[in-house]
């Protein structure tokens, strides 16, 4: 049954991939950044969830269907019009036969040694999905690409959005960062234990501070 290709842990371990980083990006990051009540966050929201279910809906069509197998009791077309390269054509289709499953193979078909079939068109066997990319789902897998490299930078914006608002409280010039960090004295820089300027830890100057 195709449901049994979800008994997989690659399977579930993009499932619960997808869950985390849908619920990071919205409601930690997207919601604390911007705010899901502003007009701004709904829209985002909005967009972020239709990609992510494209995602998830492509994800879902890929592992479901079958990407489509050699028909039984298929033979090579060798009929031709000239007559002088028919014999050349039958010898060459003959040799177009699986040794796996003897049977004969079809242009751009190819034996998956994990589905244990000849497979139409195949690209490649994704453990990801736990099936072949093939002449029918080969569609969804190349949309399943897209949805997810979208969905992927959205998020990306999001979060360093989120990262750059949360750091800029704390922003400080390049010279009182290393004065901060190293000391007020550069005679001191390369000694570690020159902790003078260090305080009790409790406080740390914003930008709030120079206003």
């Amino acid at each position: 049954m195709k449901w049994r290709r979800f008994v997989s842990l690659p399977i579930l371990a993009v499932l619960i991939l997808m869950e985390m980083v849908y619920y990071g990006t919205v409601f930690i990051f997207l919601d604390d950044w911007i705010g899901l009540q502003s007009s701004a966050g709904w829209l985002n929201a909005v967009i972020f969830t239709s990609l992510a279910s494209l995602t998830l809906f492509s994800f879902l069509v890929c592992v479901l269907t079958d990407p489509g197998g050699v028909p039984s009791g298929y033979f090579p077309d060798i009929e031709n019009n000239d007559g002088s390269d028919q014999e050349s054509r039958k010898a060459e289709a003959l040799q177009k036969r699986c040794d796996k499953c003897s049977a004969y193979k079809p242009p751009r078909a190819h034996h998956c040694r994990v589905c244990r079939r000849c497979v139409l068109k195949m690209d490649h066997h994704c453990t990801w999905i736990n099936n072949c990319v093939g002449q029918r789902n080969y569609k969804a897998f190349f949309l399943l690409v897209v949805y997810a490299t979208i969905s992927s930078f959205h998020s990306l914006v999001l979060i360093i959005g989120c990262g750059i608002q949360k750091d800029w409280e704390f922003a400080r010039t390049t010279r009182l960062k290393t004065f901060y960090i190293l000391g007020p004295s550069m005679l001191k820089w390369l000694c570690p234990t020159a902790l003078s300027h260090v305080k009790d830890g409790t406080s740390f100057p914003t930008v709030r501070d120079t206003l």
